[in-house]
């Protein structure tokens, strides 16, 4: 194949008197006589003209392929030459302008604008974001877009076919430059090159180091990296990945090896540059880590990159740095020096922000408190950084003595910063407008979250032997005041940062996480389905939650399930977690020689012990072995036995003599998590937060039980490691009127069914056997039975659901303690 035209750079080179190197000087010469370079078959000319014009099949796809392999490498060849040329004739201003007057992006530091300004001059002008209307750039091996979607998310959208603008580039009249002038009229009437990242090399717009002893000299493998279009580094400080020999991590590892764990940097094994090479792909950095698994003395990966299970370990163990608005934190080390957070005109100066951008990779918490120490000398706490990553945080302490202005204004000027918005507007009236790329207030109350506050493992043995209830009254009160069940009640939702105290937050915190929840859910209804569009969408909604209700491991989610199950149901959790922590209050700080006795006195209901040889006792032990069907966990299956069984009345709910006079009354199974318990006993249950068309929310605001202690079960089983749980046994009135339902209910029947309050039952696809249902007493129905399959096999519930929409209908008659063991579990005997 023979290129017609003349290389771009090697034209407007020559224009300027410039040599160019004698090969590309003999190539032009025989392109420009019309001479084809010598075959690589050697084929003479009386050979070809011997077997005519026909040429076997397999010689014309190898000619073909080397030709293209040729046109490839001379069409980056030639750009890598045109930018050589420009860097060398346009100042950096210049670019700016060529850039602006071409309608791109002209901001940033010169290592932006040189690429940018490079690739629009030869490859032509990019359209804007078809998603957001932004500015394309070229990052790596995509065209990445650097707009935004909205004050929350940054636009997602990438590609390597960006649309370009047609015509010649636009030079503003004040760039006074021969070579461009030059340049651009060479191109009169051509079309632009089309880019190809791909062929730009295997690392293109990749940064990386090397470290320690290799099996290879880092000359080698330097030059196998810029070779395939990549970079090398000295320093660990901006790269992409770190590549060291596996001996490395067994040897103590080298200072970049450390410095790399530090800052959460891959590190890969130099097998991942010869598997690429030898591959012609980059392969994946995760393939070939050898060092997530291994944390230096005094150092430690950032939570998200640990597994889950090993970050359980570390967040369960970790001491809440932050429990609520007046607490000092731990980290500023002046709590023990006697500091309190400093109050004036009623405003307390401590604030906690946090900000999550999945597209732009952004995961990070704030904390700002001026802590006042004994002698009247006030400081500033500043800490920044990623969420789960202390060793990536700024952090200081300043000391402004008896400055208090100057502490008060530099305090009001890092708000400002972080958020774009001023101080007191928000502290005073809660005013805020979120900013792009700007942090979120944490509403933090005042008092102490339950993790901090309630009952240590260390204190359960003395706090027991200080109660006065009744032994078995205390064995429950020890359990529920316990920091235990809401360390891991946060855990299992992510929501468990040491630094942010999210068991106590203001009603109005909550209250926005509400309102977003049911704005999402209109909006989904109108969102795309695919495309860059539904992608933008999700995330945004993704970003907003985990910037309200902060997390070690944001991910974009999609779909009606995840909403369900992280946002709602993780939604009720924080809530009910944020009551146990008003009403257990501060036992590290209380002078309260029994604070389980306390927080028993605030629920205002009785809890009695239901003892085993009683009707009651028999007849719920008889209606959980018969509606249970085993927990099955991966590959293990857990069965349920009774523990014990407590009576509950609660002031908070209607009385059994109010129930009882009440038409339809079933007793139903509920299941809760433990760290739900407090509130379902002080308030009663609450209604679903709203409709979401799944199992467990698709009858919308309503209270929710199965017939079915196997339901009941999924909800209130925990861990294997935690084998024990609660269900809930409630009295709940259907009302007189009662409607079965089949399928999903739609929004507008779900609507009618919460104007009318009706009883709702939702038909399994397994049911309990009628024939063994019996009346308990009051004309209180037990559907005990058997558990077999339905006539509705195609629908979506496993089990039969209730919904009761009026709160006053329902109320906990039993509180059921169940151990989960594992089934068919061999046991080893002591030898």
């Amino acid at each position: 194949m023979v290129h017609e035209t003349r290389s771009r750079t090697l034209a407007a080179s020559q224009e300027e008197g410039k040599a160019a190197p004698k090969k590309q000087k003999t190539e032009s010469k025989e392109q420009e006589g019309g001479q084809q370079a010598p075959s690589k078959n050697k084929k003479t000319a009386d050979n070809e003209e011997h077997d005519g014009e026909q040429e076997p099949s397999k010689n014309k796809k190898l000619k073909a392929e080397e030709s293209d392999l040729n046109g490839k490498a001379t069409a980056v060849k030639e750009f890598s030459e045109f930018c050589k040329a420009i860097r060398e004739h346009l100042t950096i201003e210049d670019m700016r302008k060529i850039l602006q007057g071409n309608e791109q992006d002209a901001s940033g530091s010169e290592d932006a604008v040189v690429p940018r300004c490079e690739d629009v001059m030869f490859y032509g002008p990019l359209d804007k974001c078809p998603v957001c209307g932004g500015q394309l750039e070229c990052k790596g091996l995509k065209y990445n877009c650097t707009g935004t979607h909205s004050e929350w998310a940054c636009c997602s959208f990438s590609t390597n076919n960006p649309s370009r603008r047609g015509g010649p580039i636009k030079v503003p009249d004040d760039v006074k430059n021969d070579f461009v002038r030059k340049w651009l009229k060479q191109q009169e009437g051509n079309k632009y090159p089309k880019r190809n990242l791909d062929d730009e090399g295997i690392f293109s717009g990749m940064m990386i180091a090397l470290s320690g002893r290799m099996s290879r000299s880092h000359g080698y493998f330097k030059e196998q990296i810029m070779k395939h279009g990549g970079k090398v580094n000295n320093s660990v400080i901006g790269v992409t990945c770190v590549v060291a020999s596996p001996a490395e991590r067994h040897q103590g590892g080298s200072g970049g090896f450390a410095e790399a764990l530090e800052r959460g940097t891959p590190v890969v094994s130099e097998n991942w540059i010869i598997d690429s090479v030898q591959k012609k792909e980059k392969q994946p950095l995760a393939a070939y880590d050898i060092a997530s698994d291994v944390v230096p003395e005094g150092r430690g990966l950032p939570l998200g990159n640990l597994d889950p299970t090993e970050e359980a370990i570390e967040t369960l163990a970790a001491e809440l740095k932050l429990a609520g608005k007046r607490a000092v934190h731990k980290d500023s080390k002046l709590e023990k020096d006697g500091g309190h957070i400093y109050e004036k005109d009623g405003i307390i100066y401590n604030c906690a922000f946090s900000v999550c951008d999945l597209g732009g990779d952004i995961n990070q918490l704030c904390i700002m408190q001026l802590i006042m120490v004994p002698e009247n000398h006030l400081h500033l706490y500043y800490k920044k950084g990623p969420i789960g990553h202390d060793q990536m945080a700024e952090e200081r302490v300043e000391d402004f003595g008896s400055r208090f202005n100057d502490a008060i204004k530099e305090f009001v000027r890092l708000f400002e910063e972080v958020t774009g918005n001023e101080f007191e507007p928000w502290e005073r009236e809660k005013k805020f407008k979120k900013k792009c790329m700007k942090m979120y207030p944490l509403d933090m109350d005042d008092g102490v979250d339950v993790r901090h506050g309630g009952v240590a493992l260390r204190q359960l043995g003395a706090a027991a032997a200080h109660c006065k209830l009744d032994p078995s009254v205390t064995f429950i009160m020890k359990q529920l005041c316990s920091q235990e069940i809401y360390r891991y009640a946060l855990t299992e939702m992510g929501h468990d940062v040491p630094d942010l105290p999210i068991g106590m937050l203001t009603d109005l915190h909550l209250k926005r996480g509400e309102e977003t929840l049911l704005e999402w859910k209109q909006d989904v209804e109108s969102a795309p389905e695919s495309g860059p569009a539904a992608d933008a969408f999700w995330m945004e909604i993704s970003n907003k939650w985990f910037t309200l209700f902060p997390t070690t491991r944001p991910y974009t989610m999609k779909g009606y399930e995840q909403i369900a199950d992280n946002v709602a149901s993780g939604l009720e959790t924080v809530r009910d977690i944020n009551v146990a922590s008003r009403l257990i209050g501060d036992v590290f700080g209380s002078t309260l020689d029994d604070p389980l006795s306390q927080c028993y006195k605030k629920l205002g209901c009785s809890i009695n012990r239901v003892v085993e040889d009683s009707e009651d006792y028999k007849m719920i032990l008889k209606y959980l072995e018969k509606t249970y069907e085993p927990v099955k966990v991966g590959d293990v299956v857990y069965s349920a036995t009774v523990e014990r069984i407590y009576a509950v009345e609660s002031s908070a709910l209607p009385s059994y003599d109010e129930i009882k006079k009440l038409p339809n009354k079933v007793l139903l199974w509920c299941g809760t998590r433990s760290s739900n318990l407090l509130r379902h006993l002080r308030d009663g249950f609450v209604p679903a937060v709203c409709h979401i068309p799944v199992p467990g929310y698709m009858f919308g605001k309503a209270i929710v039980c199965s017939d079915a202690a196997a339901e009941a079960a999924l909800y209130g089983f925990t861990a294997v490691d935690r084998p024990e749980g609660y269900l809930v046994l409630a009295v709940a009135s259907l009302g007189k009127e009662i409607q079965e339902i089949t399928g999903t209910p739609g929004s507008e029947d779900v609507k009618r069914m919460e104007e009318k309050k009706m009883g709702v039952k939702g038909v399994g696809r397994k049911t309990t056997d009628p024939s063994e249902h019996f009346t308990w007493r009051d004309g209180v129905t037990v559907p005990c039975g058997k558990l077999v399959p339905s006539t509705n096999k195609d629908g979506p519930l496993e089990y039969n659901e209730y919904a009761v929409y009026d709160p006053k209908q329902v109320s906990i008659a039993f509180l059921v303690g169940v151990k989960y063991e594992e089934q068919n579990m061999e046991v080893v005997p002591d030898e």
